[in-house]
């Protein structure tokens, strides 16, 4: 068979994948492809061979020298399929893609690769609502899991900082499922009396007790071939922790006041922002609950460990707050932001964003109307005194003296609707405070 006709046989290959295929010589260049490469990338130019690293990166060197895994290379070293997560330039913008590279050699016992993008549809690297969003390495290294973990059953535990997206991460995992049809529920733990636990999560029958007038169907049954999502896990009270146990054990539940058992079926995922084995160490969570629901932990990474993509979920926010207005924040408010440590993650830059947009009388959010955003993250107690987080949030965004003292009589007359005695916590006459008050104006 000669070259052309073996590379017709290998285009005919390429066509039979339902996502973008290319052909790679061990030179990097591609060689061949399908129409869905064509379609999501672009076509390959007449004159010669494109480098496939300059096609999907823009990069003008192979992935590994740009400070990438590069699947290519991994299939050489092992003589197999390889996979990693990389984000791709496309005609949509950038893209996820889980890149699988498998080698094989031609009649001449030249070697070649066939390269197989798999688009990640459940996250983002761009700008977009209600979805995972970053192109970050600890991000991506994320997703990675995300997505390996994801199109199995086996029960996850999401860790991480109290605001670094669980929810989302929990979403993700469903919707790369098989059960991605089915419901996704999720149970509030920490808001889970010892009266109601067992009624809300296995249901129960009329008058099982008082107050039950009719059946009820528990979160169990509703998540029935979907996702049982147990949020805020390590709430749940020690006493209440068998019965969890015994669930997720014996896959079977029984309705309050109910004499027959039933079968459950649910994929589980917990989420928590507690240290479980400290817990288990302190007697406060069940070692063996704790080992049935963590075979896969995934730890989330925190705000200041993905800082590179700070600028892009300050544009995916400011959608999310108004998609009809072109909101943004101009570069000096970036760097001002970048600075911040977000102790509380990616829940505090939202409500630091929306505090901006409500404060900022034009389109693009200046440096001063973000650093009166940040002011008002100053919490003032019932005493009236300052706390050393809130004077490190008013030093940590440069405010002067001036805006440091609007910002306080705010935060006070948010608490205390008599003025007079506002005038008193703050030290100063009343005719004072109105003095300063119409100075903020």
């Amino acid at each position: 068979m000669t070259y052309n006709n073996w590379l017709a046989s290998i285009t005919n290959v390429l066509e039979s994948y339902h996502e973008p295929a290319v052909l790679l010589d061990e030179h990097y260049n591609v060689v061949a492809s399908n129409q869905h490469y064509t379609h999501r990338f672009k076509p390959l130019p007449r004159d010669g061979y494109a480098k496939c690293y300059e096609l999907s990166h823009g990069y003008q060197q192979p992935c590994d020298m740009e400070g990438e895994s590069c699947p290519m290379k991994a299939a050489l070293e092992s003589g197999s399929t390889s996979s990693v997560l990389h984000i791709h330039n496309t005609a949509q913008g950038k893209e996820h893609m889980r890149i699988e590279t498998t080698p094989i050699t031609d009649e001449q016992e030249r070697r070649y690769f066939i390269e197989v993008m798999k688009p990640v549809s459940e996250v983002s690297a761009e700008p977009i609502a209600n979805k995972m969003i970053g192109r970050s390495p600890a991000f991506n290294k994320l997703v990675d899991l995300i997505q390996r973990v994801g199109k199995t059953e086996t029960s996850v535990l999401l860790t991480g900082p109290s605001g670094s997206g669980k929810e989302l991460a929990a979403l993700a995992l469903h919707d790369v499922s098989q059960r991605t049809r089915k419901p996704f529920v999720t149970v509030e733990c920490s808001g889970l009396t010892d009266t109601l636990f067992e009624s809300e999560m296995f249901g129960h029958i009329k008058g099982a007790f008082t107050g039950a007038t009719n059946n009820r169907k528990g979160l169990v049954e509703s998540a029935r071939g979907g996702t049982l999502f147990l949020d805020e896990v390590g709430d749940i009270p020690l006493h209440l922790q068998v019965k969890l146990l015994r669930l997720i054990e014996t896959r079977t539940f029984r309705p309050v006041g109910e004499s027959q058992s039933y079968e459950a079926d649910f994929r589980l995922i917990c989420a928590t922002h507690k240290n479980l084995p400290e817990m288990v160490a302190a007697n406060e969570f069940r070692e063996d609950l704790y080992h049935r629901i963590s075979t896969f932990p995934i730890r989330l990474p925190s705000l200041a460990e993905r800082k590179e993509d700070l600028p892009l979920l300050v544009k995916s926010i400011l959608l999310r707050i108004d998609s009809g207005s072109p909101l943004r924040l101009d570069n000096e408010a970036i760097a001002l932001l970048e600075k911040q440590p977000f102790t509380g993650n990616i829940r505090e830059l939202k409500n630091i964003l929306e505090r901006a947009v409500v404060l900022s009388d034009r389109p693009e959010i200046n440096v001063a109307t973000l650093q009166q955003a940040l002011a008002l993250s100053l919490y003032v107690p019932e005493n009236g005194k300052n706390t050393p987080q809130g004077l490190l949030a008013l030093a940590q965004a440069r405010c002067s003296l001036v805006e440091v003292e609007q910002a306080y009589i705010r935060q006070l007359l948010a608490h205390y609707t008599d003025k007079s005695e506002v005038a008193e916590i703050a030290g100063c006459s009343l005719r004072t405070l109105y003095r300063k008050l119409k100075e903020g104006e």
